[in-house]
């Protein structure tokens, strides 16, 4: 089936793929209860492991040393060697004891050190300036130990050559796993099937061990392979495809640790949370978000609709006034209010004249993969 030319859109029915320490600050740094979301709130709780009122405390802590901070380093010049927050307290480096009173007397504890911000910073743009080996995932002033830390795969002969470019400062190695980019996997996206045609994720799901999934159209995933993402980066190969009279949906292992899941769908402004996929009734609102034609709305017209599609019957389909072109299908339909609905499958029509949109129900999709929707 050829994703990227479909013919005929208007009239007849083709697919839709185309492919509280007080620091002595006024009161006014402090924030108050309303001024602090509850999803950040929660998400401290969870994880950083406090509760309500001392991630409060820590919020007002933070803020007070934040202005401390920005105090301390105009009025000690070069000897201020860097800040940093600890607990519920700000700690200020300084190469010259002296100035530890004044310190104090901002409010923070002065910690006397052998290097000063500068000169760290110095050290750390000699390596910016230096072609690092593979062997390097990267570097950084770690003000708390006054060091240059140099991050690498492992202690090779080229990791230490490059280390030598900082002078006059303390170097700590650290061996870490290499760093990479990271994408999300989110409903509506596109995705493309090697070099053949392009298509839209429909919605995240995990399999019973855990693994990681996406259930889109099954006559985006019929010809196998491995799926690439938005950006052309590998997801992971392409197990599963049913497009006959049992339906039309497929999935995608998404194998690559770079890519993860999101309860997310597209939408024109942002991103809608899928919540659930309770099933919609004929004549309530739906909108599905695809990668041609974006976020589009509509109602449901009929369910268990057969299709004849040029070469294939398919069966079990839900039809929809929303509208949708070559490229959209395998993306997500969502109600209003985050319930998932299925997966763009094929119609008539077109986004400029109107047309009619059928959907493959995702509930049978996660039923016949084995497969739990990914929610929020």
């Amino acid at each position: 089936m050829n994703r990227t030319k479909v013919a005929g859109f208007a009239g007849a029915v083709v697919m839709a793929a185309g492919l509280a320490t007080a620091f002595g600050l006024p009161a006014a740094a402090t924030p108050t209860p309303t001024d602090v979301a509850p999803e950040l709130l929660h998400a401290m709780q969870r994880d950083l492991g406090l509760d309500a009122d001392q991630a409060r405390s820590r919020l007002a802590n933070e803020a007070r040393a934040g202005a401390i901070e920005s105090s301390l380093r105009g009025s000690l010049g070069e000897a201020f060697a860097g800040a940093w927050f600890d607990a519920e307290k700000l700690v200020v480096g300084v190469t010259d004891a002296s100035r530890a009173d004044a310190v104090r007397t901002a409010g923070a504890e002065p910690r006397v050190v052998a290097s000063s911000l500068h000169r760290l910073d110095a050290a750390k743009a000699a390596l910016d300036r230096t072609a690092a080996p593979a062997s390097v995932n990267g570097w950084y002033v770690d003000t708390p130990t006054n060091s240059l830390v140099v991050e690498v795969a492992d202690d090779s002969a080229q990791a230490r050559s490059f280390t030598a470019n900082a002078h006059g400062v303390a170097v700590r190695t650290v061996v870490t796993e290499k760093a990479r980019p990271l994408y999300d996997v989110r409903g509506g996206d596109a995705w493309y099937i090697g070099s053949s045609g392009r298509c839209s994720v429909g919605f995240s799901a995990t399999g019973s061990s855990g693994s990681k999934h996406f259930v889109t159209a099954g006559h985006c995933t019929e010809s196998g392979g491995t799926a690439y993402g938005y950006n052309r980066v590998a997801m992971g190969p392409i197990r599963g495809s049913t497009f006959n009279s049992r339906g039309d949906y497929g999935k995608v292992d998404v194998t690559s640790s770079q890519w993860t899941l999101r309860p997310l769908v597209k939408t024109a402004s942002g991103t809608l949370t899928v919540r659930g996929s309770s099933e919609a009734a004929v004549g309530a609102s739906v909108c599905r978000s695809g990668s041609t034609t974006g976020y589009r709305c509509g109602t449901i017209q009929a369910k268990n609709q057969t299709v004849n599609y040029p070469g294939v019957t398919v069966g079990g389909l839900t039809r929809t006034s929303a509208c949708a072109e070559p490229g959209d299908s395998g993306g997500s339909f969502i109600t209003g209010a985050g319930q998932a609905q299925g997966m763009t499958s094929g119609g008539s029509g077109n986004c400029r004249s109107g047309g009619t949109t059928y959907f493959q129900p995702v509930n049978e999709a996660l039923s016949a993969y084995g497969l739990r929707l990914v929610t929020g």
